[in-house]
């Protein structure tokens, strides 16, 4: 990449030890922070905890070394169980509104579309052109679907969150506030140690990006990308599988320097930012376009709302690929990666 790498070397003195328990101390008191928040606003409350489980399990994967591995591993298992628990609920949400959105524009573009005559002159008024007939049903197919999936997702949210297991995970939590259990490396001066560590982070994300076809998604237009994904699902998956990856390596970055350089150099934190939101971007409209896919292979669905699903999917897959245009036309320009003083 071109840019200048970001400064990943912890200011003042202090060991790596100090510096990590700093951060998990903040991380911890937040993650209890949301959970007596939890009667007042459920969704509030449960986007604090998703964030703080995920910086707490990223950080204890990055800086491992300067953990007591007995203790790390397993809690970072539980933490990724609540976040995927309390993540479900909020992307089913989210997906609905962004599918039925896709529809209400793509109707109206459409049927605007086709109903512009050759020599420019409207025909009568029809009573809904072909997309419009069938993009109520499947909006209300969508609905059902992924309101179904949305209310089992709480269910089991609510389930998780009464368990044994999560108390235990919050009993743990409670300790992190005041106590963490530190390898014999953590004694050793942070800028000496943490620097490796943010940068062996970072060579992952560099690796698993450089191997992402990114001159192929410089294209606005990625046809041929396009057409894969309409057939078998596995292609599809295939070909987001290694974006996903990118996308949770970028997180894991991002950790790293929340850690070493709080408040960090704003550019270059912004810039990073930049990179994970668009691979977010692709990540809903990558799923979004899967769950129309499930959508239409629904039995016995009428042709007009097999038609408007097949324009909602093509439109999804094409949002995918501009984020892939975005992403790729960014990362190989501005994003930079850590260094040491």
């Amino acid at each position: 990449m071109n840019a200048e790498p970001y400064d990943a070397t912890p200011p003042g003195g202090g060991t790596a030890g100090e510096v990590l328990t700093r951060y998990l101390h903040e991380r911890a008191a937040a993650f209890l922070r949301g959970l007596s928040l939890r009667g007042e606003n459920e969704a509030d409350a449960d986007a604090l905890l998703r964030g703080s489980a995920r910086r707490i399990g990223g950080v204890l994967h990055i800086y491992g070394p300067l953990t007591d591995p007995g203790w790390a591993e397993p809690l970072r298992a539980e933490l990724g169980w609540l976040s995927t628990t309390l993540g479900r609920e909020p992307q089913y949400a989210a997906r609905l509104t962004r599918l039925l959105d896709a529809l209400r524009r793509l109707s109206i573009t459409v049927d605007d579309q086709e109903a512009v005559t050759v020599g420019g002159a409207p025909p009568p008024a029809p009573s809904g052109g072909p997309l419009a007939l069938g993009a109520a049903r499947a909006g209300a197919l969508l609905e059902r679907q992924l309101t179904l999936a949305r209310t089992r997702a709480h269910s089991a949210s609510l389930q998780a969150m009464g368990s044994s297991r999560f108390h235990a995970l919050a009993d743990a939590i409670a300790v992190l506030v005041s106590e963490v259990p530190l390898a014999p490396a953590a004694a050793a001066p942070a800028t000496a140690v943490m620097p490796p560590l943010a940068g062996q982070a970072y060579k992952r994300l560099a690796d698993a990006a450089a191997a992402l076809p990114l001159h192929r998604a410089a294209h606005p237009y990625n046809a041929d990308a396009v057409q894969a994904s309409l057939g078998a699902d596995l292609t599809a998956d295939l070909q987001d599988a290694p974006w996903h990856q990118v996308r949770i390596l970028l997180r894991l970055s991002r950790y790293a320097a929340e850690v070493t350089r709080p408040e960090g150099d704003t550019a270059d934190r912004q810039r990073l930012t930049d990179a994970a939101a668009l691979l977010e971007r692709h990540r809903e409209a990558a799923e979004s376009a899967a769950a129309v896919a499930a959508a239409a292979r629904t039995p016995r669905i009428a042709p007009a709302t097999a038609y408007a699903l097949g324009v909602l999917h093509a439109d999804q897959r094409h949002e995918v690929e501009a984020a892939r245009f975005a992403f790729s036309r960014l990362w190989q320009t501005a994003v930079p990666g850590p260094r040491g003083r």
